[in-house]
């Protein structure tokens, strides 16, 4: 495929989404989904994620027509065969190319810019629905706010790890968690894991986003800006797997002792006390 390069936008012949970034490329638009209308977008933002994102696309792509969502990809400069295998499967791939290392917020931000929904659901590269069925009709309901979902504005997921990989610790450790997040939704101090947070969008614009100067604690931080002006649920039925390989490579007491430095850090100073987030493959 030939590129053209535009103003810092490398050009195909597929339409061009213009995200006002010149460190960021919109490479590949196949928004098939447009022609019967967007009901989300399901932005995924990715790093050196070429062993799993096939499947979960693949998955993903199963469920799109029926549901009518865009898949957007966001890459934050892979080295691997990440962006090739998300150009045949997602609506939308964007592609860092900035010589600074993008932070997940930053990728995050930018696939929310490219999106044509009012939802937005943000998964991650190793994230996929625990029942697509189910997710997604969920999440309809919740765009629609029908029922349950008419006073909330955004809405944290229920985590687990993929049973291939579940170990008793895992079983513990995310039961654990998983009422931990319901819990400080319940008392209105805000929470959602960033495997899977799903959003109005107009609520994210009106508390500007990810805070893309944030390493790690963005997902914290996101929702306890959205809970000062807006009400969170958190619903089990809207379930993800995720893969526990940084558990696996660092163990579960150095993993939670790191996150919850850096979410106190974002809570009591608005930065996070990581300077880097290391990536895990």
């Amino acid at each position: 495929m030939n590129i053209k390069c535009i103003n810092g936008f490398a050009l195909t012949d597929a339409k061009i989404i213009n995200i006002n970034d010149k460190a960021t490329e919109a490479i590949v638009d196949n928004n098939e989904v447009k022609k019967v209308g967007i009901t989300m977008s399901v932005v995924i933002p990715v790093l050196q994620e070429e062993k799993i994102l096939e499947k979960h696309l693949t998955i993903l792509k199963d469920f799109q027509s029926k549901f009518g969502f865009e898949i957007i990809v966001s890459d934050g400069g892979s080295t691997d065969e990440t962006v090739a295998i998300a150009k045949k499967y997602a609506d939308k791939v964007i592609v860092h190319t900035g010589e600074k290392r993008q932070t997940i917020a930053e990728g995050r931000n930018m696939g929310a810019k490219a999106a044509s929904s009012d939802i937005l659901v943000f998964l991650n590269g190793d994230s996929i629905p625990v029942d697509c069925e189910s997710f997604f009709t969920a999440i309809i309901d919740f765009s629609q706010k029908r029922g349950k979902y008419a006073r909330f504005s955004a809405l944290a997921c229920k985590v687990s790890s993929f049973p291939e990989e579940e170990l008793l610790k895992d079983r513990i450790f995310y039961a654990i968690h998983n009422n931990y997040v319901w819990f400080l939704n319940i008392i209105g101090l805000g929470m959602g894991r960033g495997e899977c947070q799903i959003i109005r969008k107009e609520v994210f614009e009106a508390v500007g986003g990810f805070n893309d100067k944030i390493i790690a604690g963005e997902d914290f931080d996101l929702y306890h800006r959205i809970s000062k002006v807006a009400k969170i649920k958190y619903d089990p039925i809207i379930s993800v797997h995720e893969s526990p390989r940084r558990f696996r490579k660092y163990g579960y007491i150095r993993t939670i002792t790191i996150w919850l430095i850096n979410s106190m850090s974002v809570w009591w100073f608005g930065k996070s006390f990581s300077r880097e987030w290391e990536t895990v493959r």
